[in-house]
């Protein structure tokens, strides 16, 4: 056997970083989790100490200000922030998702513009796609741009966009050309100053509550015509290729939400005494435990394959991005209602964390589409 055989294991340096933000999660995120979720506010002690750490945006590039990190890297610190507190991983996780596409298609000029102020940890990114009436099927958007002179002129209404309110800047997808339908959608970078801007009030939800999630309005909004992502038309294909890199950040979360619940369990088990034994001496309670723990092990190895291939840049991604996201978020869901169980009456109140957890878990199911899409998605690159 060879102990420096480095095929298939974490780089020295990102076993640091996980080292580095799970403490961080510790002693500045997990201590104000159950408060966030209970008060459904905004994390600011997670965002103030993500920024003071560089951890809430790793993957901007050093040339913009950025700490220069790779995707794996990003789902890393995702992963360690959800597995304290699920809301405050979607600091990283949606400032991912919202640079994205201006990483993958925008201009120099346009990227010079936004991203240091994201790297500086001044502003952050949200992400707006979805619509009421176009949520999976995303080409059906009925918000329009088009142009007049030297700014772009948008109308319509997005909806469930994280952290809205909070963020300065938006990727915002917008129908250009009607006739051409996916064809005819172009990706905008929007400010939160500029005129015609809105935001909505927040969603009550059932879980991820620190993140507040509304929708935004334009009325005749105003933005520099400098600010369109790539060339016009090129918005929907920016969106599929953004997905194919930051779904994997969501298997990140709820890989990060499942090991959080694992950890909670595995320690209730060694404490809690039933008929004169502790559970863990229930083989019953051992075979579920051990489950769990097999599938959020097989969830991170599926997560970091897909981002490792994201970072390479790999042709097809969205095999192995959506396989991980759907698989993650299903173990999630699994484990985190595996754990509650195992606390039982315990573990259904708010005294632990685990029906948080399980709350929180739900939407990993849900958001950068639902996991019935990415059987599709999956399905179809098996079969084309």
């Amino acid at each position: 056997m060879d102990s420096d055989f480095d095929s298939y294991r974490l780089s020295d340096e990102h076993q640091a970083l996980r080292e580095a933000v799970r403490d961080l999660a510790a002693k500045e995120i997990a201590p104000h989790a159950a408060e966030v979720d209970e008060q459904g506010r905004y994390p600011s002690e997670a965002r103030d100490a993500l920024v003071k750490a560089g951890f809430h945006a790793v993957v901007i590039p050093e040339e913009y200000g950025g700490e220069g990190a790779d995707e794996l890297a990003g789902c890393i610190v995702i992963e360690e922030v959800a597995r304290a507190c699920a809301s405050s991983s979607l600091i990283p996780g949606v400032n991912g998702l919202g640079l994205t596409p201006v990483l993958l298609s925008a201009s120099d000029e346009l990227k010079k513009q936004v991203l240091p102020s994201v790297a500086s940890g001044e502003a952050m990114f949200s992400y707006a796609l979805s619509e009421r009436e176009a949520g999976s099927d995303a080409a059906a958007m009925k918000t329009r741009a088009r142009r007049d002179g030297d700014e772009w002129v948008l109308n319509g209404t997005k909806c469930w966009i994280t952290n809205a309110g909070e963020s300065t800047w938006y990727t915002v997808m917008a129908v250009t050309d009607p006739e051409k339908k996916a064809n005819g959608i172009s990706a905008f970078v929007v400010h939160r100053d500029d005129p015609g801007f809105v935001v909505g009030s927040k969603e009550r939800k059932l879980g991820i509550n620190g993140s507040p999630t509304r929708e935004i309005h334009f009325s005749d909004a105003r933005i520099p015509a400098d600010r369109i992502i790539g060339a016009e038309g090129t918005g929907f294909k920016t969106a599929l290729r953004t997905l194919d890199h930051t779904r994997p950040t969501i298997g990140a979360q709820a890989v990060g939400i499942a090991q959080g619940a694992l950890d909670i369990a595995t320690g209730y088990l060694k404490e809690r005494k039933q008929f004169g034994k502790h559970l863990a001496e229930f083989q019953g309670l051992q075979f579920m435990l051990a489950d769990m723990a097999m599938k959020v092990e097989a969830a991170r190895q599926l997560v970091y394959v897909a981002a490792s291939r994201a970072e390479r840049g790999e042709a097809d991604l969205g095999f192995i991005s959506s396989a991980a996201k759907c698989f993650a978020s299903d173990t999630a869901m699994a484990v985190t209602t595996d754990a509650v169980q195992l606390l039982g009456g315990a573990g259904y109140t708010r005294d632990f964390p685990v029906e948080r957890m399980m709350r929180d878990a739900k939407i990993t199911q849900i958001y950068e589409g639902t996991n019935q899409i990415q059987r599709m998605v999956m399905a179809r690159s098996l079969l084309k």
